[in-house]
């Protein structure tokens, strides 16, 4: 699906379309490249700050693969990997650990995600998170642990073990309640296995449910969309993440999309999105949650999970396993990336069969030099509803966001995307319409270097 934002090579005049890609994280792992010598861990973390980070946990295995989805994932897994994949998690943790030096390393926040974490046994995710606390170090009872999981392996043996390691946060993929629009999406699952996972979270009393819902699907309508929407408030998550709906290449939607009705494949599946989009964000203010980002939303008064004192654009962040990604100042690095499922499976056979010392070693990343790292630092913080503080920006690169991306905000101004009272009060901020735009702004500030990268990028 081609995309038009409002940036230089499309001028501000071009009519925005609103949905390029999601941008979770920048750059994307289509940019990253074979790095050269395959450079020593512990020379990349020489003399970073390291009492703030990050730590996330990959688990790379699905029960079914959803239709939409182009994540780092398996579906099943043969007798043997997950314990074959945890051994090799557990040497990754040592090399790791060791890489980070002998000074003081401390973990401000933790994910488990994937994949699906709960697809691990309950005694398998009990030595998931003895590695992270054991061998990286992470105190999972102090800081903020958020754990993706699906209705089908939400059970109650593993969720007693979240909640008795510390998990802050559960998100629950539900995506609909409507049967048929989960079929729809490819995601195989009833209603009523879905309420019950949610009764047993509950029961957990793991502090902060969120809900993730998908618009924009086959068939849905505003009438299906309310019905879902009115379901998740039922039980009264922390938070709701809405999410426009994807089709993208390699992924079971992507293959069956010469066969999608006419508007999924041109302007009128956007206004399709935008309007359910508009309409999920009202009926979610109106139930008392505020907007933290474009699919974010946290009900007022619930206690938050944060990052603790880590922040995104300026911490590390160190990833284990086959689809993490980790973040020092200078480089981003992980391994291979893949969509295809042979080409999953066969980057998955390959981290089992390591050695520790092959994980002491950064394999594929991308060189973070000072302008990727300034549009990291704007994307990272425009994408959020509170905005960036412009004075932290110029505190930090000596520069003003004004002028290091004059033509790219004179576009957003143009399109309507930038709220100007806040700009008056030393705020650079997203307007409503804006934050609707998110996929399309986040895009619009990626350089031309990497915009090049991911074209080049040989999806497999």
């Amino acid at each position: 699906m081609t995309t038009t934002v409002p940036t230089a090579a499309h001028g501000a005049g071009a009519r925005p379309r609103p949905y390029e890609s999601y941008v979770y994280a920048y750059p994307h792992k289509t940019a990253y490249r074979k790095l050269p010598g395959r450079p020593p861990l512990r020379t990349l973390w020489a003399g970073e700050a390291k009492d703030a980070l990050a730590l996330y946990l990959h688990i790379p295995f699905c029960e079914v693969r959803c239709g939409f989805c182009n994540l780092f994932t398996r579906i099943g897994a043969p007798d043997g990997l997950t314990t074959a994949y945890l051994d090799a998690l557990e040497r990754q943790a040592r090399a790791v650990r060791t890489a980070l030096g002998d000074g003081p390393v401390r973990f401000a926040a933790a994910a488990f995600g994937g994949g699906t974490p709960t697809f691990l046994t309950a005694a398998e995710l009990t030595r998931l998170c003895d590695m992270a606390e054991d061998i990286a170090g992470a105190d999972l009872r102090a800081v903020p642990l958020s754990v993706e999981a699906s209705p089908a392996t939400a059970t109650a043996d593993r969720l007693a073990v979240l909640a008795e390691r510390g998990t802050t946060r559960l998100s629950l993929g539900v995506q609909s309640f409507v049967d048929a629009e989960a079929r729809s999406a490819v995601r195989p699952q009833r209603r009523a296995d879905v309420e019950a996972a949610l009764g047993r979270i509950r029961d957990a009393a793991i502090p902060v449910l969120n809900i993730d819902l998908i618009y924009g699907i086959d068939g849905q309508t505003e009438s299906s969309w309310r019905e879902s929407l009115r379901a998740a408030l039922a039980w009264q998550p922390e938070e709701l993440y809405l999410y426009p709906l994807y089709v993208r290449p390699l992924t079971g939607l992507g293959r069956r999309s010469a066969d999608l009705p006419e508007p999924l494949t041109d302007r009128a599946w956007d206004e399709q999105r935008l309007r359910l989009y508009r309409y999920g964000r009202d009926v979610l203010l109106d139930a008392g949650y505020e907007q933290v980002s474009m699919r974010m939303f946290r009900r007022s008064g619930s206690d938050a999970v944060s990052a603790g004192d880590h922040a995104c654009q300026t911490d590390g962040m160190v990833g284990l396993g086959c689809g993490a990604r980790s973040y020092t100042s200078e480089v981003h690095y992980s391994f291979d990336y893949a969509v295809d499922m042979r080409e999953i499976r066969t980057i998955v056979d390959d981290y089992v069969a390591r050695p520790e010392t092959d994980f002491a070693h950064a394999e594929y990343g991308r060189p973070m030099e000072e302008d990727e790292t300034r549009r990291r630092h704007l994307i990272q913080s425009l994408l959020q509803a509170e905005g960036m503080d412009t004075a932290g920006y110029e505190a930090r690169f000596g520069s003003r966001p004004r002028d290091d991306f004059a033509v790219e905000l004179a576009a957003f101004d143009a399109a309507g995307w930038l709220d100007g009272e806040a700009a008056r009060a030393g705020r650079l901020r997203l307007s409503p319409e804006g934050l609707a735009h998110s996929d399309a702004v986040g895009p619009a500030l990626f350089s031309p270097a990497v915009r090049a990268a991911m074209a080049a990028y040989e999806r497999k």
